[in-house]
């Protein structure tokens, strides 16, 4: 089964040598792709503030309300509704991370802050997880190696890394919640436990190798109010649950609701690369882009587990530049401009069950 959405005119033995393209092109780049890609997407790589501000306040705002009414509202079925709404809201403005590691300084000003006093610190990922870290991952001497802190060669790994892989996203909350409320502060008075927190306790990463560098300068400074903040929320939280102030209930429905959103993540990430470069070696940025996954329209529901841009991932690593609201509009200028036989085409999928299909036929040793 080959699940790739193709241009009709791409011939059918062309749509079975996908892995042999991706490997083929390590060693050298599709200058064509990339020069058309950046001719075709000038005037894109501006942020619009007022997209950026209603959306996210609009989803946290939303996701906070459903929040609310799970945890405190009357019915089980509508609690639970609100709940999964509650997931997919604050998901949504959860994601923002993603672009805060790539906005430039100057462009959204304050964005950054009033996103973690309103999502990063109270979900426990405040912005300092994911800058700093992000940016490895799109470098192109590191990307897919080991020093990459977003990659891990899944499609050769055993069947069962994947089911551990979305395990232990999906409970990340409670290792978070550890990490801020214990580990912080003893790591404030020691400097081996300050060494491993920050080496490996700090940032939102899949690959256990890799190690965090202490941040310097500004990075430095937000790493520590975000920190600070975040261990203090935590704490807050305890002194609640302790003096009978937010019922134990309330607080479970608290805590599956942010590992609901995570493990929607986890899920997001699994199937937003091929993980093919089980070698570890420094790939080419087409093949980064081979390597990594498209699901563009028609279909509706990667809007909801691929939010904010995510379901062009592919594109973003072709163009980590343009912001997510016009992601859609480069993917369109693109199909429109590039001849059927374009490599551009090859990372464009249907679906999240066909590209977890794919995955896991990978596992196995059966290439879907």
């Amino acid at each position: 089964m080959n699940d790739t959405t193709y241009p009709a005119g791409v011939a059918r033995d062309a749509r079975t040598e996908d892995t042999n393209v991706r490997r083929a092109m390590r060693s050298g780049d599709d200058k064509a792709l990339l020069k058309a890609a950046a001719q075709l997407t000038r005037g894109l790589n501006t942020p619009s503030p007022t997209i950026f501000w209603l959306d996210m306040l609009g989803s946290a705002l939303l996701g906070y309300a459903a929040l609310a009414f799970a945890m405190f509202g009357e019915g089980t079925g509508l609690r639970i509704g609100a709940g999964l709404l509650a997931v997919l809201a604050l998901y949504r403005a959860g994601s923002f991370i993603h672009e805060i590691s790539h906005i430039k300084k100057g462009d959204l000003p304050f964005f950054r802050l009033v996103w973690n006093v309103l999502v990063g610190v109270p979900l426990f990922a405040p912005s300092f997880m994911y800058e700093g870290v992000h940016n490895q991952h799109h470098a192109k001497t590191k990307y897919g190696t080991r020093d990459d802190p977003e990659y891990l060669p899944l499609a050769s790994m055993k069947p069962w890394s994947l089911p551990i892989f979305m395990i232990g996203g999906t409970l990340a909350p409670f290792l978070l919640f550890f990490r801020f409320a214990i580990l912080a502060p003893v790591s404030f008075v020691s400097k081996r436990v300050r060494d491993e927190v920050v080496g490996r306790y700090s940032g939102l990463q899949i690959n256990p190798d890799f190690r965090r560098e202490r941040p310097v300068g500004d990075a430095a400074r937000q790493f520590t109010y975000q920190e600070v903040a975040a261990f203090a929320w935590s704490w807050i939280l305890i002194a609640a649950l302790v003096g009978g102030v937010l019922p134990l209930g309330a607080f479970a429905i608290f805590m599956g609701v942010a590992c609901g959103l995570m493990g929607l993540n986890q899920l997001r990430t699994m199937v937003a690369h091929f993980w093919e470069n089980d070698t570890q070696e420094p790939m080419s940025v087409t093949a980064q882009y081979l390597d990594s996954v498209n699901v563009p329209p028609p279909g509706l529901l990667p809007a909801l587990w691929a939010p904010v841009g995510l379901r062009y991932h592919a594109l973003h690593h072709l163009l980590p530049g343009v912001p997510y609201h016009n992601l859609g509009q480069a993917h369109r200028r693109l199909v429109a401009e590039l001849e059927d036989s374009s490599l551009y085409h090859r990372s464009s999928r249907r679906g999240l069950w066909a590209l977890v299909s794919h995955l896991v036929s990978a596992t196995t040793g059966k290439r879907a």
